[in-house]
């Protein structure tokens, strides 16, 4: 049976404890209820929109109240790029 290669190189050895510190993979405290609040705001300007026919929650915007909802939800998925 034929022998087998000898590795040439060194084995791999990791880096120091020293050099891999600093790593935070966690998201900041803030992050998940803003999303969520900016979401259900969105979500409830939207309803409320619809449910009164127009007359809440501003008047004058007539159906860029739409747009002001999904707007806020907008909002939430940009905030939502921060969670880690």
């Amino acid at each position: 049976m034929p022998k087998s290669r000898i590795r040439k190189k060194a084995d791999y050895t990791p880096p120091t404890a020293k050099q891999a510190t600093n790593i935070k993979l966690t998201s900041s405290s803030w992050v998940a209820p803003v999303m969520l609040a900016l979401f259900l705001i969105g979500l409830v300007w939207i309803v409320v929109f619809y449910v009164t026919d127009g007359t809440l929650p501003i008047k004058s915007l007539a159906n860029w109240n739409i747009v002001v909802g999904f707007g806020f939800i907008a909002a939430g998925f940009g905030v939502s790029t921060q969670w880690k």
